[in-house]
């Protein structure tokens, strides 16, 4: 299952917001330096979705405010 998600990094507070569109907004307290947004990304959709987080990936836009997240075993 892929999941398109936009990323707010530096936000006050961490969240997950369900888009009416099937995507996800997340709001990130790491800042966007040496894959630390990428990291607490992984760590707060693996909780909102109820999985591992080994079972996600970032396929596309590693470096990109959108990215596409791929969910193994759902």
């Amino acid at each position: 299952m892929r999941i398109r998600v936009k990323v707010v990094p530096r936000s006050s507070r961490k969240g997950v917001e369900l888009q009416t569109d099937g995507s996800l907004v997340v709001r990130l307290s790491a800042p966007p330096v040496e894959s630390k947004a990428n990291e607490q990304l992984i760590e707060l959709v693996a909780k909102h979705c109820g999985v591992a987080k080994s079972l996600l990936r970032i396929v596309s836009g590693a470096s990109a405010r959108v990215k596409t997240l791929e969910i193994n075993g759902m």
